[in-house]
């Protein structure tokens, strides 16, 4: 998958929120949930079917002040998982 010009948006089978009784973001599906990692609630916040994965890379890197060669590498890498796992699909 090219996921430079990949649109994520979350698939509608799953709820994405911060859950106060996990400290954690949550996805949220009907046979349960998963518990997500500070980095994978970040970058799941942002894909919201307008942005490329790029333009996530870059808004983490400059919102956290990091090395945006190293963001890139993993939100290409959690956007890979996360949509072989179907929780993202690309923009409508």
């Amino acid at each position: 998958m090219d996921t430079a010009n990949f649109r994520p948006q979350l698939d509608p089978r799953f709820m994405f929120r911060w859950e106060p009784s996990q400290s954690a973001f949550i996805l949220l599906y009907p046979e349960g949930l998963i518990k997500l990692n500070p980095s994978a609630g970040e970058i799941l916040k942002r894909c919201d079917g307008q942005r490329s994965v790029d333009e996530i890379a870059a808004d983490l890197a400059t919102t956290f002040s990091a090395d945006l060669a190293e963001v890139a590498a993993g939100t290409q890498s959690f956007v890979t998982l996360a949509h072989d796992k179907g929780w993202l699909k690309p923009a409508a």
